[in-house]
């Protein structure tokens, strides 16, 4: 499971003495934790699709940080948070591109946005970034 690889990689952080690399496991595992409370409090259990989706949100969350480390000039900052985010996407799966998300979205019945976000929720969760999806919906 995903959630074991990833403590794995946060003992080997602190094995080798990787301040940004640990900073970084920290933040992901704790935010993988309560994610699992709240599933156990559903009667669910935590999955990869889950964990995939707590880490694009933590990369969308880093990106906003870089980016205002980069309007007050901080390049220290900078540089440690493209390390995290580097580090995270290697956990994530291959993303969907636009082409395959429009290839996929030919496909269906129903093209409606409520229903081709259900369906890609449901079957690339993790694999693709909604608001692509969103936007390559539009242009359909």
């Amino acid at each position: 499971m995903l959630y074991d690889e990833i403590k794995k990689a946060n003992v080997q952080a602190m094995k080798d003495k990787d301040t940004t690399a640990r900073s970084f496991y920290s933040v992901l595992l704790n935010k993988i934790m309560i994610e699992n409370i709240n599933k156990r409090e559903k009667g669910e259990q935590i999955v990869d699709n889950d964990i995939f989706v707590i880490i694009q949100k933590t990369i969308k969350e880093l990106e906003d940080e870089k980016t205002n480390y980069q309007k007050v000039g901080n390049k220290e900052e900078v540089n440690n948070i493209t390390r995290q985010i580097e580090i995270a996407e290697k956990y994530l799966p291959k993303q969907l591109t636009k082409d395959e998300i429009s290839n996929i979205i030919s496909k269906l019945d129903d093209k409606s946005i409520p229903s081709v976000m259900k369906y890609f929720k449901q079957n690339y969760n993790g694999q693709c970034d909604m608001r692509l999806v969103q936007e390559v919906l539009k242009n359909l």
